[in-house]
């Protein structure tokens, strides 16, 4: 053996991985966490309005989330829950596809 990528015959070079199948997501665990990450970036648009309201006056929030015309407490509910419930919508299409596919790709 010449290189250090070289191999002995019959073996392939690199690290092995685990054989098996591809792990599944779990829909609930899934669908929590990234409710939160949604729920938690919607709070972090919401104190960069308050923080500089002429720079977030055209924010993607304002339009993505039906419902919230000013800040107000009300429209603040209804975003953070309006956030949490994209974050579970995304997780019951995403997982059940994705595990589907590692299943039968496995």
């Amino acid at each position: 053996m010449n290189t250090a990528t070289e191999t002995a015959p019959g073996r392939r070079a690199g690290v092995p991985l685990a054989g098996g199948r591809a792990p599944l997501i779990p829909i609930v665990p899934f669908g929590m966490a990234l409710g939160l990450f949604l729920a938690i970036s919607f709070v972090l648009c919401v104190v960069y309005y308050l923080v500089a309201p002429e720079a977030a006056l055209n924010h993607v929030i304002l339009r993505a989330m039906p419902g919230l015309k000013a800040m107000t407490w009300p429209s603040f509910f209804l975003g953070l829950v309006e956030a949490f419930g994209y974050g579970w919508f995304v997780a019951l299409v995403f997982a059940p596809i994705y595990n589907f596919f590692a299943a039968r790709m496995a």
